[in-house]
This record gives structure tokens, sequence and C-alpha cells, in this order.
């Protein structure tokens, strides 16, 4: 294993852990907005930094299922999605298995999935990807924008709101640096 390996490893292990801590959970739990902006993205690359350990043999075996990436961003948007709706937040702070479902599943089904599929993905799926992307965090803010009741029983309308904009600006901020990057930034399609 390769000293960069190591390292990521090593990283993605101790943000895990302080993700885990019930002080970081906590903080970032009490908000709606950390939860999903924050908490949610951290435990996804706790996944991909993981990806850089996957033995030779399981790789080998994974890319022969996950021909052009397509299978590991299926896993990855389907469990993205379940974890998009609003009563899974509410979920993982009432019942500790659902949390514990959370600190596993978005590493190992969204972060570790996208690390293995980006690299065998071609310009077009990565882009339809990113598109895709962009669209849910769009769609997202304007569900939390737009419903006047709260979604989260567990979190008050105002930070539903919170989120709302937040995915906003997200949207827009992924808008501006895919457009920057296709008008003046070098497109590598050779899976880098």
């Amino acid at each position: 294993m390769k000293n960069g390996a190591r390292t990521k490893a090593g990283l993605a292990t101790l943000l895990w852990l302080g993700l885990a801590l019930p002080p970081a959970r906590a903080l970032l739990e009490a908000s709606m907005t950390r939860q999903m902006l924050i908490q949610m993205p951290l435990l996804a690359l706790v996944g991909w930094w993981l990806a850089a350990v996957v033995p030779a043999v399981w790789r080998n075996a994974i890319n022969r299922w996950n021909a052009h990436g397509i299978n590991g961003f299926l896993i990855a948007s389907l469990t993205g999605m379940l974890w998009m709706v609003p009563r899974m937040l509410d979920e993982t702070l009432d019942l500790p298995w659902v949390e514990a479902a959370k600190f596993t599943s978005m590493p190992l089904l969204i972060g570790l999935p996208l690390a293995l599929s980006w690299p065998r993905a071609g310009f077009v799926l990565r882009a339809a990807v990113l598109v895709e992307a962009i669209a849910t965090a769009f769609r997202l803010a304007w569900l939390y924008l737009a419903s006047p009741v709260r979604l989260c029983s567990s979190y008050l309308l105002d930070d539903q709101q919170r989120l709302g904009q937040g995915l906003l600006v997200l949207g827009l901020t992924l808008c501006v640096v895919l457009g920057w990057k296709l008008m003046w930034g070098h497109v590598r399609v050779d899976g880098a």
C-alpha cells in the first residue's frame, strides 16, 4: 500500500471517528442545514478516501461488475435519494439504528462507489451525474423554500428555510464552477 493511500485511509478513519463523537453529532445534527450540508457530505468524503485502500483483488472484481461506473453511480444515487427524504433526517435523531445506518451507508454506499466509478466513467456520464446533482440541489432548495409547513418535525421552519437557501447557493455555485471549467478550464476525460 502506498503512503498516499495510507494517509487517505488514516484521514478517513479520523474524520469518521470525529463525526461519530457525541459532541460533533450533537452540534451537526442540531441543525437541519448542518446535518445535510456538512455532516452528510463529510461522511461521503470518508468513503471517497477509503477507495484508496480497496485491495486490488476487490477492485478488479468491482470493476468487472461496474462497467463504465454506471452501477456505482446507481447505488450512490439510490442511497442519496433515501437520505434526502426529510423523514430520514428525523429518524436519525430518534432511532440509533437509523443513525448507525447513516454513518455506514453514506461512506460505503455513496462515497466509495462514487470514488470507484468516477475514473471509469466517460465525459458524458460524468456530465450527467454533475447536472443531476445540480438539479437535485435546486429541486430540494425549492421544496424547502416553498413549503409552508415543516417537513421535518425535529427542526423548525426557519432552519428548513436556511437549508433551502443553502441548497440554492450550492446549486448556483456548482453551476458557476462547472461553467467556468467548461469555458476556461481544462476538462479531462482520461479518468483522472
